[in-house]
Order: structure tokens, then sequence, then C-alpha cells
């Protein structure tokens, strides 16, 4: 089984983070994909605005069943940064082939995560393109230090299988629609909150 890990705080969810989901299963050939709605991210200092059960209550009506499902693993699990949430997944679920999702704005400050290196080496990762943060990036720390472990877009449906550190950049149609943009009252013409 092929599964696809799409962290974050989803607040609120959005169109958005539907598109990720949905580009990453399609192009990667995933069996499902795992939203999992963190508690705190450790790089805010405030707490998110809604409550995790409010934002997992969201974030539930907007993922479609069966291909996606929405998890508060990280709570359940007592792991508050993403390398030990892999490393208990993996040791519980050890016959799945696991795959992390982020977006292209994830990517950008990914050298900035706890043991960013220690996951680009513990699973396979797939990065969608977002608005106004593709060359920033591609241009990341990480994206160079791990040059040699970008695949192809043509090899997606391989990406689960492949031995880390790998990843791949996925290209699409760009939604415009952005959580902060959200909390700030700002909205893109063509956004939708779900």
């Amino acid at each position: 089984m092929k599964v696809g890990l799409f962290g974050g705080t989803f607040d609120p969810p959005h169109e958005g983070h539907v598109h990720v989901a949905q580009t990453a299963l399609r192009r990667l050939g995933l069996d499902r994909v795992v939203w999992l709605v963190s508690p705190q991210n450790p790089l805010k200092i405030a707490a998110p605005a809604s409550a995790l059960d409010t934002r997992l209550a969201m974030t539930g009506k907007i993922a479609s069943p069966p291909s996606m499902m929405v998890s508060d693993a990280e709570r359940r699990l007592h792991s508050r940064f993403t390398i030990d949430t892999m490393r208990r997944l993996k040791a519980r679920f050890r016959r799945v082939h696991f795959v992390w999702i982020m977006g292209a704005d994830a990517l950008a400050g990914f050298h900035r995560w706890r043991s960013w290196r220690e996951i680009m080496k513990e699973l396979p990762v797939a990065v969608i393109s977002r608005p106004r943060d593709g060359l920033k990036g591609l241009n990341s720390p990480a994206a160079r230090i791990f040059a040699r472990g970008r695949l192809p877009a043509t090899m997606g449906r391989r990406l689960a299988t492949a031995k880390p550190p790998a990843w791949i950049y996925l290209t699409e149609p760009l939604n415009f629609t952005s959580s902060t943009a959200l909390r700030e009252g700002r909205r893109p013409a063509d956004a939708k909150v779900l």
C-alpha cells in the first residue's frame, strides 16, 4: 500500500490544501492520503486560531473518503515533530510505503524544521507547486543539499518505493488560496473557504 502523509495546521483548511492532496494522490498513484492535523506548529509561537478538534472537523469535511482520511495521529502518538511522527507510523505500519507531502511553500522553509535532513532520509518527499513559492522552494537549502535525490516528475508513481533521500517536484495549475490570507480576511477571486 502507498500512503501519502500530508501534515499541517490546516487553520483553516481550504481548496489549496485539497489541490495539494489531490495532486499527490493522482500523480503519485497513492492508495490513500492521510491529512495529519497538527495540534501546534513548533515554528509558530502563536497557537492556531481554531482548536484542534475544530480543525479536525473542518478538515474532515473537505477530505474525500475513502482515498483521503483525517487523523490526529500527532496527538495520539504524543508526537510534536514530523520526524517523530514519521518514525512512529513507519514502526506501526511496516508494510506501508509512506510519502511525505508538502507544498512548495513548506519546502522554502523546510531547513527550519527539526531534523529536516533526517526527514529527507526517512521518507520519500513529494513537493507540490504553490503560488509565489515555487522558486523559493526550488532554491531552498533542502532542495540544494538534496539535489541528487530529486527525481523527474515522470517518475511520480515510483516515488513511494524509492529509497530516500528521494523527492519530486510536481507542477500543476496553481491554486492561490492560503490559510494566512483567509485568516486575515483576504481572498483571491477564485478562493472558496471549505
